[in-house]
């Protein structure tokens, strides 16, 4: 703490300052010097307080080094307040000592203002408030910030109140290990009043518990690059509606919670990512009891970091599952808190018909919550980089379109368009279906096994409209003993329609399935779709070019399953890799297909003719598809290398591993 003090006052005020020791502990810091309150009547805010005070609305303040409230002083700052604090890092913050008080009295209308002028992650150190409170660090322990001292036995204790406070750019760098955070309260009591709060911008927590009681209401945590609420030291307070948004990448957490668990409790907490990341993480036996929790966009929800019972964190009244997305309705709506300076995601819910035309906006964020239909004479058009998330919520959270509708997804390499459930779990939701009006052997206007839906008619060259950088993951959702949603749906779909560019990933069912149609696809990324990935029937007489499947999990199905007539669907380069055995292709009844540019790798069984149907249906490399029995199981054969060409090279692929 000497350091911190000396770094503001400077070379005259090692001249002439004394060195008392603090009643708050054994670290001496500098008296106060008169020229405090000299420089808050000029408006500056630098040293520390030698009276109470409260400053001017008016004055546009400017903190230029520490600005320290100690024992016995109260600092007021009443409603409308601005303080512009210097890039000075970890010499420019605000802090409040054990016994001193701080009344920060904003309003709705008028809020207090504390910021570095280009609201900058780094830029200051923050406002801490130290505290009397009860924390497992000890009476008179000494803070990672500033060494201030904290820590008693009065979890009552009142530090004073702070209400409607925006804060931003703070978490200024104290060592390898150590930054400032937006708010830091260091065993803070129940006594002190903290409503309406937000941190933005702060390149560590937006808010730290430090042991202590203090409860708060109402919290905005947004792009905080470390975590948005964390605790240790054993806070037990409450926090009551909090909302957290994260729109930048490698932030670390939603809520972090450490050491021992003295049961904190979130109610009503509300966190939006458009990029991935881990809500809710515990370490060691910390725990916590949340009730109304909404998470968007996240691709983990529970890390038990330190593998601490999951049993100490109870989400809603039940010990918390990280298989669950949490993606839950908003409990917490900030649109009305028109004292937050920050502009929101805007979060959009996806349910219902299209039947005009509809365009979504890329910088926005989606949910589908239900389904999603596009209908006869309906347009929907997707931009690159849109993301749209989808609920859990299994067979009702699907996106179809009917016969006579189109849907154009403009996905770039860079850009792709991603449509996943947040943890991307197989059979989260139902995927895309796409019906049209091309032939099928099931006949015209023909009922889908999804949704129910009518396909089918006599134009080959119909066109649904464009699929082009598509990832999906997630889907497969179960619609009864025998149906499954697939990752993509193509009934009876034309050769007008473009498909380029698709990645199906963690299906429950198949990847993509054609029923019937002429549809072709360029490109098609296959991961760990549990059924098929890729099926057809009802005499699909299309073709893909470019396929690459890979299997690494236990029991799927096949890389490829052809049923019923054969229309001899054309394949130009295809790999499918397994490490995990299983069967590669395999055709039922009489189907079949011209497979160029084959390299299958790691499956037990290359060629299932599963019906007994004719080898020469298969043709591979220009040739009936030429095998050797495996004795004792009938049907089943190995092709010759399993391999007619190289492996594909999905390296420039990178669009396949865009994620929410």
């Amino acid at each position: 703490m000497k350091k911190a003090f000396l770094n503001f006052l400077g070379l005259a005020l090692l001249a002439t300052a004394v060195l008392t020791s603090c009643d708050n502990g054994d670290d001496p810091i500098p008296e106060p010097l008169p020229e405090v309150i000299e420089n808050l009547e000029n408006g500056i805010m630098n040293g520390t307080l030698t009276e109470d005070y409260t400053l001017d609305a008016s004055v546009n303040y400017k903190l230029t080094g520490s600005f320290i409230v100690p024992e016995g002083f109260t600092f007021t700052i009443p409603a409308g307040t601005n303080i512009t604090a210097d890039n000075g890092g970890t010499d420019v913050y605000l802090a409040v000592l054990m016994g001193g008080k701080i009344n920060i009295n904003g309003s709705a209308s008028s809020p207090v203002i504390m910021s570095s002028a280009n609201a900058n992650p780094g830029d200051w150190g923050g406002l801490t408030i130290c505290g009397k409170g009860v924390t497992t660090a000890g009476e008179n322990a000494e803070a990672e910030v500033g060494g201030f001292i904290y820590g008693g036995t009065d979890n009552a204790d009142n530090s004073g109140s702070v209400t409607y406070l925006v804060i931003k750019g703070t978490g200024a760098q104290i060592n390898d290990e150590s930054q400032y955070n937006g708010v830091s309260l260091y065993a803070v009591g129940s006594g002190t009043n903290l409503e309406n709060i937000a941190v933005i911008n702060g390149s560590d927590d937006g808010i730290e518990f430090f042991g202590g009681a203090a409860s708060v209401t109402n919290m905005f945590l947004q792009n905080n690059e470390d975590d948005a609420i964390d605790w240790t030291e054993g806070w037990n307070g409450t926090v009551t509606n909090a909302y957290v948004e994260h729109t930048i990448e490698g932030f670390s957490t939603v809520i972090e919670g450490d050491k021992v668990n003295n049961n904190p409790k979130i109610i009503n907490l509300t966190a939006v990512s458009t990029t991935g990341g881990t809500a809710l993480q515990f370490k060691k036996e910390s725990g916590m009891t949340i009730t109304g929790l909404s998470l968007a966009g996240y691709s983990k929800s529970i890390d038990m970091k330190d593998g601490g019972p999951l049993s100490n964190v109870i989400i809603d009244g039940v010990e918390a599952d990280p298989t669950k997305s949490y993606n839950n309705p908003a409990t917490v709506d900030p649109s009305g808190w028109t004292w937050v300076d920050a502009e929101l995601v805007e979060v959009v819910v996806l349910n219902g018909e299209v039947t005009g035309d509809e365009t979504l906006d890329a910088s926005k964020s989606y949910r589908l919550t239900g389904s999603y239909i596009v209908k006869d004479g309906g347009t929907l058009t997707i931009p690159a980089g849109t993301k749209i998330h989808a609920d859990a919520g299994g067979t009702d959270v699907y996106i179809a379109v009917l016969m006579g509708g189109k849907i154009n997804i403009d996905g770039t390499n860079d850009n792709p368009v991603v449509i996943a459930s947040d943890l991307g779990t197989p059979a989260d939701w139902g995927g895309l279906t796409i019906c049209g009006k091309a032939t099928t052997t099931a006949g015209a206007n023909s009922e889908a096994e999804v949704g129910g839906f009518i396909y089918g008619g006599s134009d080959d060259a119909d066109n649904s409209g464009s699929v082009t950088y598509l990832v999906i993951k997630g889907t497969g959702a179960q619609i009864n003993d025998e149906s499954q949603y697939n990752g993509v749906s193509l009934y009876a779909v034309g050769s007008g329609t473009t498909l380029e560019n698709i990645a199906v990933i963690n299906g429950a069912d198949d990847g993509v399935e054609f029923f019937g149609g002429t549809a072709t696809v360029t490109n098609i990324y296959l991961e760990n779709n549990e059924d098929d990935a890729v099926d057809w029937t009802e005499g699909w007489s299309g073709g893909i070019e470019n396929t690459y499947i890979s299997h690494t999990i236990e029991d799927f199905s096949t890389a490829f399953e052809g049923d019923k007539a054969n229309n001899n669907p054309l394949f130009t380069n295809v790999t499918c890799v397994s490490t995990t055995g299983g069967t590669a292709l395999q055709f039922k009844a009489e189907s079949g297909a011209t497979i160029t540019g084959l390299n299958i790798a790691g499956y037990d069984v290359d060629l299932d003719m599963k019906d007994g149907g004719a080898t020469s249906n298969v043709k591979i490399a220009g040739a009936d598809a030429d095998a050797t029995l495996i004795s004792g199981e009938s049907h089943k054969y190995t092709l010759n290398s399993g391999k007619d060409a190289d492996v594909i090279d999905i390296s420039g692929w990178t669009w396949i591993s865009a994620g929410l």
